[in-house]
């Protein structure tokens, strides 16, 4: 190899980034050895076919990945080194959850006062709704407060809620005790997420509350903490409260709706209802201009429909956790136009109420129809 294409350890690691120490290091272990090495100074020195890797061996240790692991990413193809990063990630989000979970617990043994009771619940039922709710928090990281679920304990009910703007989801639960005191607070998204397989296990869930907290304890004495989130919630019953009456009233079967968003999932997916059904299309990536005679790809389900025909555009990521996640066999949607929220609910359960804001109308909505 010429001399032109070789570089002393010093100039390498300036251009991967590395030190000379781990250079050295990553050399002794095997996963990155010099290409040259005199025998008699000991100097070594790399080649610039030795970069790309160098610079991966680099990121993949940035993302605290162990040596083995490193090592299997960088003898693998594309497509299963793709595969050992994503598990890497999971064990790292798996295990910082664990952390903070011990230490909120931690923080909650030295620094609060016992413990004030909140409310005890069914755990199945409690396990169900926050997976359900939990569907419409967000994950802006300037907005933390989106990805919290809000719990407010009453006399009369236990109410978790959900939004990320674009949705807001909320059910009431009945307690199976009555609750002593009202309380609200705001818990951790993703902490309340790690506690649901121990809520589903246990007949009844004691909820607790202290300073910086919420403790869920299980029937067999397990115990769960989540942290609270500080900053406001939004204000979601001012937004409810302030929702127009509906003009269109569609009660239809969830499972044909289901199947006909997952056979014409995209980007865009439009609601039309008429007379006797509601009409599911898939709005294309390319928008076109249908001629004569074209007819939307899309499905036709017998619905009641009470009001106006009315069309409305959704994100699919919007519209569908918010389908699949309702209760009981029929949904009821109340429409309110083409540029407002729509809501939807159980037709025989109203305790779960998922609201959804459409996109922009579609100002091609006329030709196409």
């Amino acid at each position: 190899m010429p001399n032109s294409e070789m570089m002393p350890i010093g100039l390498f690691a300036r251009r991967t980034g590395l030190t000379a120490s781990a250079l050295r290091f990553y050399a002794d272990c095997g996963l990155l050895v010099p290409a040259e090495v005199d025998p008699v100074t000991g100097y070594r020195s790399y080649s610039s076919e030795q970069v790309a890797h160098a610079c991966d061996l680099r990121r993949l240790r940035e993302i605290a990945m162990p040596l083995p692991a490193v090592r299997a990413v960088l003898d693998a193809g594309p497509a299963e080194a793709a595969r050992l990063v994503d598990d890497h990630v999971a064990k790292v989000l798996e295990d910082a959850a664990a952390v903070r979970r011990k230490a909120a617990a931690f923080m909650a043994s030295r620094t609060e006062a016992p413990g004030r009771p909140v409310a005890v619940v069914r755990g199945p039922v409690l396990a169900d709704a926050v997976e359900q709710v939990l569907t419409a928090a967000g994950c802006d990281p300037d907005l933390p407060v989106l990805g919290g679920l809000r719990v407010e304990a009453s006399c009369e009910a236990v109410t978790l809620t959900a939004t990320d703007r674009y949705r807001l989801s909320t059910r009431s639960l009945v307690p199976a005790e009555p609750v002593s005191t009202a309380w609200a607070a705001t818990v951790d998204g993703d902490e309340v997420r790690g506690a649901v397989a121990a809520m589903r296990r246990s007949v009844l869930v004691r909820v607790e509350a202290a300073r910086h907290a919420v403790r869920f304890r299980t029937a067999d004495g397990e115990e769960r903490y989540c942290r609270l989130l500080p900053d406001p919630f939004p204000d979601h019953r001012l937004m409810l409260a302030s929702l127009p009456e509906a003009g269109t009233r569609v009660t239809v079967d969830r499972n044909p709706l289901l199947h006909a968003l997952e056979q014409h999932a995209g980007e865009l997916i439009t609601l039309r209802t008429t007379r006797h059904a509601l009409h599911v299309r898939h709005v294309p990536r390319v928008p076109h201009v249908l001629s004569d005679g074209d007819v939307p790809p899309g499905a036709r389900l017998p619905a009641t429909v009470t009001g106006p025909d009315l069309q409305a555009r959704f994100a699919f990521t919007t519209l569908y956790p918010a389908i699949s996640t309702a209760l009981g066999p029929d949904l009821m949607l109340d429409l309110r136009g083409p540029d407002l929220p729509v809501t939807i609910r159980s037709a025989d359960r109203g305790d779960l109420i998922t609201v959804a804001m459409p996109t922009a109308p579609d100002p091609r909505a006329a030709q196409n129809h």
